[in-house]
């Protein structure tokens, strides 16, 4: 039997509201995805590199997960949160946010991100 677990989920203005806050971000879509458009400030980190990057993921404040549309990001965050991480998935992802106008991020991917 699969287990699962209650997923929390924020809206795209709460999200906002958090990162402002100073909350971490983390982007579980493909890098091309990534470096077309994202919210700045994100760790990313695609959603089948997850398991074996977990010790990347941090893990001592609420995590804010985000995809495309919340399908993904939903998945990595009952995962994460099946690993003590407490995870949040963000309902209509990067498409919400680019909707509601606010400020994304476009370009090649600088440092470890991968």
């Amino acid at each position: 039997m699969i287990e699962h677990t209650e997923v929390p989920e924020v809206d795209v203005e709460e999200l906002k509201t958090k990162l402002a806050d100073g909350a971490n971000l983390l982007d579980v879509r493909e890098l091309e995805e990534v470096e077309e458009v994202r919210v700045p400030g994100g760790i990313y980190i695609p959603l089948q590199s997850i398991p074996e990057r977990l010790n990347e993921i941090p893990v001592l404040d609420t995590l804010y997960v985000i995809c495309a549309l919340g399908g993904r990001s939903r998945t990595a965050a009952e995962f994460l949160r099946l690993h003590n991480v407490d995870a949040v998935n963000v309902a209509g992802g990067t498409s919400a946010w680019m909707a509601a106008d606010y400020p994304t991020e476009s370009g090649r991917l600088s440092g470890g991100a991968s």
